[in-house]
């Protein structure tokens, strides 16, 4: 299995240790599932290892890392809003879903010390993984990250380094370590593995419901979930499994906006801003490093992008938790923006809106 640079187009076998290109670009996986279809699911695997068929895996080594990530449930919560409750994973985040496959990767090419930057769930879920493996791991993590996400990192055995300044600072340091001392760099964004845990996602959707709803709902930070789901969507897409391309809308804080800016404004480069201190901490990325993979995705799809308007975030969230559902505030921000994306465009029917952290692990 072979990366190809997505700036210049090298091939290099997927077995290095390199983060990315010697010219600066970002590696994708060269790799063309076959045609998707359900009878080819193994439903004696309750994981989102079930669709390994259709997934970059070198190896059986994910057999020893799933902790039965993934068969997350689909729950109606109004009459034009379903729910993936897709915090119902071992670490109580969607990233359970990149990181088992990520993991499963440095366990087949024998890395044995991996580093990562996060706002603390990617961080949690690959320390998680990482124990699992039986691989030593350092999170670093910027400063204000919820305490209880540094206890459950910790708690994994990983060294949590917490970085005063902001979550783009955070990965420069990381990623000057990474530089300096050639630890591999087991990042959510930056490994293409963990798309191929994310696009799952859609896979069980699509399994779940035998259709794709009309709209999709998608928080977009560095675009980990974004990307994975615009992966499988794309495969359903090219299997005939749907005829058509869901509206999607990609949600961004109003106090970090560079993707939303930037679609808004017909550009193919995030627009450089200054995140602003927001209770939606997962999205807050000023600086998204496959950020024009995204608004090349946003303008051939004719995606939406929507703010989270930062004083209706704990109001979305006390909604939600009237009706059962606890989770953290990046997460409310999710339902926060559809209300927003409803009070500007007239309701969005039949749309489909991640649940992607529990609310425990915000609390601060």
């Amino acid at each position: 299995m072979n990366y190809i640079c997505a700036k210049c187009g090298k091939l290099m076998p997927a077995t290095i240790r390199a983060p990315k290109c010697g010219c600066g670009g970002l590696w994708k996986l060269q790799f063309d599932p076959p045609r998707f279809s359900l009878d080819e699911i193994d439903t004696s695997e309750w994981s989102m290892f079930r669709y390994r068929k259709f997934m970059a895996l070198e190896d059986d080594a994910w057999r020893d890392i799933t902790m039965g990530e993934g068969l997350s449930p689909v729950i109606r919560f109004d009459e034009n809003v379903l729910f993936k409750m897709d915090y119902c994973m071992p670490t109580l985040s969607f990233k359970d879903r990149g990181a088992a496959v990520l993991i499963s990767h440095c366990k087949s090419i024998g890395v044995d010390s991996v580093v990562q930057d996060s706002s603390g769930n990617a961080g949690n879920s690959v320390a998680a993984y990482s124990a699992r493996a039986g691989i030593s791991c350092e999170i670093f993590v910027p400063e204000g990250t919820s305490p209880k996400k540094i206890d459950m990192i910790r708690a994994h055995g990983a060294t949590c380094t917490v970085v005063p300044g902001s979550r783009d600072h955070c990965a420069d340091v990381c990623r000057a370590k990474v530089t300096d001392e050639g630890m591999y760099y087991a990042n959510h964004v930056y490994n293409p593995f963990f798309y191929e845990g994310t696009k799952t996602y859609i896979y069980e959707v699509y399994e779940q419901l035998h259709r794709i709803p009309e709209h999709l709902l998608i928080p977009v930070g560095n675009g980990t979930l974004f990307l994975g789901a615009m992966h499988g969507l794309e495969h359903l897409l090219a299997s005939g499994c749907i005829d058509r391309m869901p509206q999607i809308i990609a949600v961004q804080s109003e106090k970090c906006d560079p993707l939303l800016q930037s679609a808004q404004a017909g550009s193919t480069t995030p627009t450089d801003v200054k995140p602003q201190p927001t209770l939606a901490e997962g999205i807050a990325i000023g600086k998204p490093m496959r950020g024009e993979e995204i608004l090349e995705y946003a303008k051939k799809y004719n995606i939406h992008f929507v703010h989270a308007p930062e004083d209706k975030i704990l109001e979305a969230r006390a909604i939600i938790a009237e009706k059962g559902i606890y989770c953290e505030h990046t997460t409310t921000a999710n339902y926060a923006a559809y209300l927003e994306y409803c009070r500007l465009y007239g309701t969005a029917h039949d749309c489909l809106i991640t649940m992607c952290g529990a609310g425990l692990k915000s609390d601060h």
